[in-house]
């Protein structure tokens, strides 16, 4: 599928449905960059399905303790949890994960949600440039550390079909990679190297959408025989914060197309919703699928067809390889669920 600018206006000006809501009641949630912006909305929707435990992992202590505040404050749950999760330190990915291991019991619903938007090309203190580093390679090590919790919540919980959502975006329609990217050792290595990068990151992005929106359907793959539903989710163009860093006249721009199109962060979050509680006359409708308002669509022809499937094998294979140097638990985790 190829999405033009008409089909994004017409997207935006597209009411969104009511929030749907679930029973949450027993269940534990995780809303990862849960105090600010599509976060924090999403978040005080799931809290308003009174979950047994919703755990909030933000990078900034007293950011957090505000968003559990106001939390309470507009939804009336006081039971809401602060965890701390820089995925911009590999380390914190390990710490938060290992903390859930010994202490997150169950493990019903993640919402993968954090992200930036630089146009300034920087490395984290891992090496990473920092937008790949926190919108995919910690987000995606997180899922894939969390994933055996969520299978053994199913496994535990007859019936119950766990859900990780990873939230994308509609401009990952507008970039591709060029095959030099699938033809490199490593494509996340070029991907970040300062010769690659510089050049592209008024895309950088979109790109990681993209990168999202593949990572979405190998996990999804990976985890198809088991009951936990993997999809991704757009929540359309938001009053939200993502593009705070943004500058000169791309910040103009920006600021016009938003005072015209831009839905508010609570309607985009209700997206976020539906991929976590929604769709429950069909879920498994759901797996490694694209949604976009309450509903199924077709994603990027790059990420489609045979050349789609063999971009996707090479960026999984090179994903695992990055992060089992990391973690080795990667590894293990991958041929566990391949088998």
């Amino acid at each position: 599928m190829k999405k033009s600018f008409l089909a994004f206006i017409r997207d935006q000006f597209t009411a969104i449905p009511l929030v749907p809501t679930a029973d949450l009641t027993g269940l534990t949630v995780l809303v990862v960059g849960a105090n600010t912006g599509l976060g924090l909305e999403c978040t005080k929707h799931l809290a308003r399905m009174k979950p047994g435990r919703l755990i909030l992992a933000c990078r900034s202590q007293q950011r957090g303790e505000a968003a559990i505040a106001q939390v309470k404050e507009e939804t009336g749950y006081g039971a809401a949890e602060l965890w701390l999760l820089d995925l911009a330190q590999f380390t914190s990915v390990i710490a938060f994960a290992d903390r859930f291991e010994k202490d997150g019991g169950r493990l019903d619903i993640v919402v993968a949600n954090a992200a930036i938007a630089t146009e300034e090309y920087d490395t984290t203190s891992d090496g990473w440039e920092t937008t790949l580093q926190v919108n995919n390679l910690s987000t995606d090590f997180l899922c894939l550390l969390l994933a055996p919790r969520l299978v053994e919540t199913a496994k535990k919980n007859p019936g119950v079909k766990p859900r990780l959502v990873v939230v994308g975006s509609e401009t990952h329609f507008w970039v591709d990679f060029p095959d030099e990217v699938y033809k490199a050792p490593n494509a996340f290595e070029l991907i970040s190297s300062k010769e690659f990068s510089v050049p592209r990151m008024g895309s950088r992005y979109m790109e990681s959408k993209l990168l999202g929106t593949f990572f979405t359907q190998s996990l999804a793959e990976l985890l198809k025989d088991t009951p936990v539903i993997v999809n991704t989710v757009n929540p359309g163009l938001c009053h939200s914060e993502l593009l705070r860093d943004t500058t000169g006249v791309r910040a103009l721009v920006t600021s016009l197309i938003k005072s015209i199109l831009a839905r508010s962060t609570e309607c985009g979050s209700r997206q976020l919703v539906y991929a976590a509680v929604g769709g429950s006359d069909d879920p498994d409708r759901l797996r490694g699928a694209y949604l976009n308002l309450y509903g199924v669509e077709e994603p990027s022809d790059h990420t489609l067809g045979e050349d789609g499937k063999e971009r996707r094998d090479k960026l999984w294979k090179d994903l695992i390889y990055v992060l089992t140097k990391v973690d080795g638990r990667v590894k293990d985790i991958v041929q566990e669920y391949s088998r």
